[in-house]
C-alpha cells in the first residue's frame, strides 16, 4: 500500500522519525512541501491508497485523477482544503483531527486579545526607545488599557476552543454572548447568552471567530457587518481566514473602526506580499501559530495514527462531510 504525506515542513519536526508510524501500514513518501499546482499534486499521490495533507489543497480535478485513492486523512482540524464532496462521490473517505491543539489555539486567542488589550509590545518597544527615562511621572501609557472586566466578548462559533476560550474570559469579568447553529456548550456559569452573528458584532466590545470555512460563510465578514461594531470594539481570528473580506477590513481599520483587529490567519497562506492587512494601523499578524505547540502537534500525529488503522480495520472515525 502506498502512503503519501504532501507537507511535512509545516510541522517543523526536527527529523522524519514522527512519520515513522505510518511504516507499519505501507510504502511511505514523504514530501517537505508540494506547490499547489495541481499537476504536482495529481503526480505524487498517483498509485495511493492514502493521502496525509494538511494544507495541499486535494480538488475534484486531482481527486478524479486517482482511482487507487481510498483515504484522506488530513492533518488539521479545518478540512476545506479537500473537496469534500468530489471524494464522496468518488468513494474517498476523509478525516480529520479533532480537537487535539483546543488548549493550544485558546491561549493563544486570548494571548492576542491581551495584547489589543494592554498592548504589551508596544509599552516594551516604547521603553526599549528610553521613552520611560524621559518620563516626567512614574507611569505613562501610549495607549490606554481596555478592561475585559465588565466587557462583552462575543463568539461566533462555539465549539470546543470557543468554549475554552469563553471560561478564560468568563475568569477575567466579561460578558459571554456567542453564535452556534448546535448551541450544544450552554455552560453553567453567568453571564452568557446565545445570539445570532448580527447581534454580536453590534453589541460586544471583542468579537471572536472560531467557526469552521465553508462556501457559504466564505467573506462574510464584510464592509456592511464590519461598521455595525461598537467604535473601538476588536476583532479577533484564530479560525480560517477566508471568513473576512481583507479588503474591507483594511479599510474599516483605517476609519478607525473596529478599534483593532488581531490575526492568526490570513486568506492566502503563507502571506503574499500584496495581502491587504499588511502595513494597516491598529492590525496585528501573526503567522498561524497558534496551533502549534510540540504537544498539540505530537496529538495530532497520534489521532492520525488512530484515523488510518480504523480505516484499515474497517471503523473509520473523525469522517468528514
Amino acid at each position: 500500500m502506498k502512503i503519501v504525506v504532501l507537507d511535512t515542513l509545516t510541522f517543523h519536526f526536527d527529523s522524519n522519525q514522527p512519520w515513522s508510524f505510518l511504516e507499519a501500514f505501507g510504502d511511505v513518501e514523504l514530501y517537505e512541501t508540494t506547490p499547489s499546482d495541481e499537476a504536482v499534486i495529481a503526480e505524487r499521490c498517483a498509485g495511493a491508497e492514502i493521502v496525509l495533507t494538511n494544507k495541499v489543497p486535494l480538488s475534484r480535478a486531482v481527486l478524479s485523477q486517482l482511482p487507487d485513492l481510498r483515504l484522506v486523512s488530513v492533518l488539521a482540524t479545518g478540512y476545506n482544503i479537500v473537496d469534500v464532496a468530489a471524494a464522496a462521490a468518488l468513494g474517498v473517505t476523509v478525516s480529520n483531527v479533532p480537537d487535539y491543539g483546543s488548549g493550544c489555539v485558546a491561549q493563544h486567542t486570548l494571548a492576542l486579545m491581551l495584547e489589543l488589550c494592554n498592548n504589551v509590545g508596544l509599552h516594551h518597544a516604547s521603553v526599549q526607545a528610553g521613552d520611560w527615562t524621559r518620563s516626567p511621572v512614574y507611569s505613562y501609557w501610549r495607549k490606554p488599557v481596555v478592561e475585559l472586566d465588565g466587557a462583552t466578548v462575543g463568539f461566533i462559533g462555539y465549539g470546543e476552543i470557543g468554549a475554552r476560550v469563553g471560561e478564560l474570559v468568563h475568569a477575567l469579568g466579561a460578558k459571554v454572548m456567542a453564535h452556534s447553529p448546535s448551541r450544544r456548550r450552554q455552560p453553567a456559569w453567568q453571564p452568557f447568552a446565545w445570539a445570532e452573528v448580527e447581534e454580536i458584532f453590534a453589541q460586544a466590545d471583542v468579537v471572536s471567530l472560531h467557526c469552521p470555512q465553508t462556501p457559504a460563510n466564505t467573506g462574510f465578514i464584510n464592509a456592511a457587518l464590519l461598521a455595525t461594531m461598537k467604535p473601538g470594539a476588536f476583532l479577533v481570528n484564530t479560525a480560517r481566514g477566508g471568513l473576512i473580506d481583507e479588503n474591507a477590513l483594511a479599510e474599516a481599520l483605517r476609519n478607525g473602526q473596529p478599534g483593532g483587529a488581531a490575526l492568526d490567519v490570513v486568506g492566502t497562506e503563507p502571506m503574499r506580499e500584496d495581502c491587504p492587512l499588511l502595513g494597516v494601523p491598529n492590525c496585528l499578524l501573526t503567522p498561524h501559530v497558534a496551533w502549534s505547540g510540540l504537544p498539540s502537534r505530537q496529538r495530532l500525529l497520534k489521532i492520525t495514527e488512530a484515523n488510518v488503522r480504523e480505516f484499515l480495520a474497517g471503523e473509520p472515525q473523525h469522517v468528514v462531510s
